[in-house]
């Protein structure tokens, strides 16, 4: 029987979990000497290389000492809890990351919270140690008291803590002594973390996620609870609402190295890979051809948030997406579900539109994201939040919101948060940083990274969980500007810009194509104002004195997904393609506007 590890490494975003995954698969030799592999080895995808951040989980294995060690890297962002919610259930064990200077942020008390209520065992990993201002041993602390206010077991709280900096390749139990390697790491984990239990009787396999193949189709992916599969065996799939599947096992592979390797069979306690199972959902359960046991099913956190996805409908619709009726919307929507427990989609009153809820708006945006470069052309509307009726009270969800600025701005963003029904909890020096605690709605938070950043010259670091449902919290003033909007279809010309400058803000430049009811910038004022910006100058055979102005025009603002999705109002989306970002008016022409803005 070969000894097994199953270890989860978890943390808040940017602490290094995949920085220190890199390294241990560098010390376990799974590269050739003069092999490129790069940075950020698991973060393979466009998307997580732009964004620096862990977005879909994976699993990678590596033997040491003759022991193999199943190693499955997870998002650190609460907004792709549902992605560690169900991968952890393959582990046996937890490494968790937490930075020599920052301690436990609210990403890492989310994910903690879930790997101590599943009994995981700790390993905490102080990370950074090299870096200025770090407090080791006041981490150590705060890690300590997290744990006990997420009441863990006395086993639990009796954890190792491993001191290094995955980016400088080393790892000890004494931070003041430095190391050559991160060996220490990988004894602890042989050490501490359990061997999988070993129950006897017939097959038990909950499948956690999902693998695709365009030869072979979809791919199960889980961990064996009891049992043994091999290839060719018959098998019975247990859905979640009862159903039973009779199936057959095409093929086995179980996780070495970065790749899958082919095997006869599997034993309890390993990570494999099934290829022949049709119609699966994540959280089914493999089980014996004849006598067929289900395992607890799957409880994944709710929605707090839903948009409006509709098809694109503007004058330059499918001049860029190959993917943009109705159909190819709705079937890209109910592909994403299948692995995305997190997600759920509902029709509305009309056919071309589909309400889409998720965890909060880097959920929502990298689905987004990921549909623009596959080809799609869709609009969205303005995230809002999921209200629940308690015991006969109306109630939203709360988050806890954690700003780091520099003292002499941390009174700027407590009156920003203020203003959004935000209530200071915590205020207290950390380092040459302010550490500001607030509990917030989430409709405050929808936009305020936006003001934040401008008011603490982009040097404030935000972070924030979901909290609980509470009593609804009142109304929350929006947008504080209107907008302004174009009045014709045409090209955007400098002579234009430059005359209407002192109107507002543009974000667009000369020379971009616009058309009638897309916003083009921020207004002065608080109200919307219809412009002019693709007159040219007119040009005339008289001579005068005065040389033409030269034109000095602002650079136009961008907005990424994220910002422009928290900036629209109701009566606006965005609309996303391939090549382009556009905000508009849901109602183009400025006269039904009007006639709707009455009628209201």
């Amino acid at each position: 029987m070969q000894n097994i590890r199953n270890i989860a490494i978890i943390a808040h975003v940017d602490h290094g979990k995949t920085t220190l995954v890199d390294k241990i698969l560098h010390t376990c030799s799974l590269f050739r000497d003069n092999q490129e592999t790069g940075e950020l080895i698991l973060d393979n995808n466009d998307l997580e290389r732009e964004r620096g951040i862990t977005i879909v989980s994976k699993n990678v294995s590596v033997n040491y000492k003759g022991t193999k060690i199943n190693i499955i890297d997870t998002p650190g962002h609460a907004d792709f809890g549902g992605e560690v919610e169900r991968v952890l259930k393959m582990a046996d064990g937890v490494l968790l990351l937490v930075d020599a200077f920052e301690g436990p942020m609210p990403q890492t008390r989310f994910v903690t919270q879930k790997a101590l209520a599943l009994g995981l065992k700790p390993i905490v990993v102080i990370n950074k140690v090299d870096k200025e201002n770090c407090r080791p041993d006041e981490v150590h602390e705060n890690v300590f008291e997290l744990f006990f206010n997420l009441e863990a077991t006395e086993d639990q709280l009796d954890f190792p803590a491993i001191y290094g900096s995955s980016k400088q390749g080393w790892m000890s139990t004494d931070y003041t002594k430095k190391t050559e390697d991160i060996l220490p790491l990988l004894d602890a984990v042989i050490e501490h973390i359990p061997a999988p239990p070993v129950s006897e009787g017939t097959l038990q396999m909950q499948i956690t996620s999902l693998d695709f193949s365009k030869f072979v189709g979809r791919i199960a992916v889980g961990r064996i609870a009891r049992g043994t599969i091999s290839e060719n065996q018959p098998v019975t799939l247990m859905k979640k609402d009862g159903k039973l599947v009779r199936s057959r096992v095409k093929e086995l592979y179980t996780f070495e190295g970065l790749g899958k390797v082919r095997v006869e069979s599997v034993k309890a306690g390993d990570i494999c890979a099934v290829v022949g199972i049709e119609g699966f959902d994540i959280g089914d359960t493999i089980a014996d051809f004849e006598n067929p046991e289900a395992l607890p099913v799957m409880h994944i956190d709710e929605p707090t948030m839903n948009m409006l996805f509709t098809i694109n409908n503007s004058p330059f619709f499918g001049k860029e997406g190959k993917f943009v009726t109705s159909r190819h919307l709705i079937e890209r929507l109910e592909k994403e579900m299948e692995k995305n427990l997190a997600l759920k989609v509902e029709p509305t009153a009309s056919n071309d539109a589909y309400l889409v809820f998720g965890r909060g708006i880097l959920h929502l945006s990298v689905l987004i994201e990921t549909m623009r470069r596959e080809g799609y052309e869709l609009q969205v509307g303005q995230p809002q939040v999921i209200i629940k009726e308690i015991d006969g009270v109306k109630c939203e969800p709360i988050e806890t919101l954690i700003v780091d600025v520099p003292a002499e701005t941390a009174g700027k963003v407590i009156e920003l948060a203020t203003m959004r029904k935000g209530e200071l909890l915590i205020m207290e020096p950390k380092g040459d940083l302010q550490h500001l605690e607030f509990e917030i709605p989430s409709r405050g938070i929808i936009g305020l990274r936006n003001s934040v950043l401008t008011a603490t010259a982009g040097e404030a670091i935000m972070a924030h969980r979901f909290k609980s449902y509470e009593p609804w919290k009142g109304d929350i003033s929006q947008r504080s500007a209107g907008v302004l909007i174009s009045m014709d279809k045409g090209s955007s010309t400098a002579y234009r810009i430059d005359k209407l400058q002192d109107r507002g803000t543009f974000f667009v430049d000369p020379g971009e194509e616009v058309y009638e009811g897309m916003i083009i910038g921020e207004h002065s004022r608080d109200s919307d104002l219809t412009v002019n910006i693709t007159e040219g100058k007119q040009l005339t055979n008289f001579r005068t004195t005065s040389k033409d102005d030269a034109t000095r025009i602002a650079p136009a603002i961008k907005f990424s997904l994220e910002e422009a999705m928290e900036y629209i109002q109701a009566d606006e989306y965005v609309e996303v393609t391939p090549q382009s970002m556009r905000l508009r008016k849901i109602i183009l022409r400025e006269n039904e506007r009007q006639v709707a803005a009455k009628k209201k």
